[in-house]
C-alpha cells in the first residue's frame, strides 16, 4: 500500500519527480507527519456528507485526507506548478477537484451548491485577508478550520486582558464560536519555518449579539487605537467627552478602563449605550 502523500519520504519523493521546491512567494511548507495532516482532517467535522472547500492544497497531504472523509472536495490553489502534481496525486479520488485560481477572487456563486465547511493549511502571509473574504463575500461557508501561524492563533482566541487580546479577537468572537484545537511544532513543516503554528476551528453563529455589526466593529476598533490608552481617550475620535463619559458611565464600566479589559458582553453593553439614541437600521 502506497504511504500517504504527508510521508517525508513520498513528499521528498513526489517533490524530486516534478523538480519542484516550496515558493516561499506563495507561503508554502509541506507537512510530512501523516498524524498531523489526519488529525486536521477529523477535527474539521467533515463526514460523507460534507462538501468541503480547501485552500492552498498544495501537492496534497491534506486534500488526500479530506477526501477519504468528505463527500467532495474542491481545492483552490494558486501556484501552477501543483496542478500537474495533484492531478497525479488526486488521481484515485474522484470525489475532487482542482481549481487554479486565487481563492480571494472567488466569488460566492462560483462555490458548489449547499452549506460548505472549509479546511485549510493556509500561507500565513494571507490569513487575514481570507478570513475577511470568507467572512464578508462567502457566507455559504459556515464553518472552517485553519492552520495558522500560532500567535494569530492567540489572537482570534485570546481572552480580555492578555497581550493577544484585541479588536480582530472581539470581531472574530462576535461571528464564530473560535476553537485552538490542536498545536503543530515547526518541525512537521519542510522547509521548516521559524514559527509553531495551530489549527483553529470556527463556527458561524446563527445569533449575533449585535444588530449592526459594522458599527460595532468600528466601535471596537477605534477602542483599540492606542492599546496603552484609556478607552475614553481613544473614543475621543467618535464623540464629545459628555458622550464619552455617559457611555462609559451607563455600560457599568470605570472612566478609566482600557479596551483590552473588556469582555465581548462589555463592549456589545457599550454599543447598546453608545447607540441608544439613534438608529442603527
Amino acid at each position: 500500500m502506497e504511504k500517504p502523500i504527508s510521508a517525508n519520504a513520498r513528499t521528498l519523493a513526489i517533490l524530486k519527480h516534478y523538480g519542484m521546491s516550496a515558493k516561499k512567494g506563495f507561503g508554502q511548507n509541506f507537512i510530512i507527519d501523516p498524524s498531523v495532516v489526519e488529525k486536521i482532517a477529523r477535527v474539521s467535522g467533515i463526514n460523507e456528507t460534507t462538501n468541503v472547500i480547501e485552500v492552498g492544497p498544495g501537492i496534497g497531504a491534506l486534500t488526500e485526507q479530506l477526501a477519504l472523509k468528505a463527500k467532495s472536495v474542491t481545492a483552490y490553489e494558486i501556484d501552477p506548478r501543483c496542478i500537474e502534481v495533484l492531478a497525479d496525486t488526486m488521481s484515485p479520488y474522484p470525489n475532487v477537484n482542482v481549481i487554479l485560481k486565487d481563492f480571494l477572487e472567488v466569488r460566492a456563486e462560483e462555490l458548489p451548491e449547499g452549506e460548505l465547511t472549509l479546511c485549510a493549511n493556509l500561507p500565513y502571509y494571507v490569513t487575514t485577508p481570507i478570513l475577511f473574504h470568507i467572512l464578508e463575500n462567502l457566507p455559504k461557508i459556515t464553518s472552517f478550520t485553519i492552520m495558522v501561524q500560532k500567535e494569530v492563533a492567540d489572537r482570534f482566541v485570546a481572552k480580555p486582558s492578555t497581550k493577544d487580546y484585541n479588536a480582530l479577537s472581539i470581531i472574530v468572537q462576535t461571528l464564530y464560536e473560535v476553537k485552538n484545537v490542536m498545536n503543530v511544532p515547526k518541525g512537521v513543516f519542510l522547509p521548516r519555518p521559524n514559527v509553531d503554528s495551530a489549527v483553529v476551528r470556527f463556527v458561524r453563529r446563527t445569533v449575533l449579539s449585535v444588530d449592526d455589526p459594522d458599527r460595532f466593529f468600528k466601535l471596537v476598533k477605534t477602542s483599540f487605537t492606542q492599546r496603552r490608552k484609556t478607552l475614553a481617550n481613544n473614543l475621543k475620535e467618535l464623540g464629545n467627552q459628555e458622550k464619552i463619559q455617559s457611555s462609559i458611565l451607563k455600560a457599568g464600566l470605570s472612566e478609566s478602563v482600557r479596551a483590552e479589559a473588556l469582555t465581548l458582553a462589555e463592549f456589545v453593553k457599550l454599543y447598546e449605550v453608545w447607540y441608544e439614541n439613534e438608529s442603527v437600521r
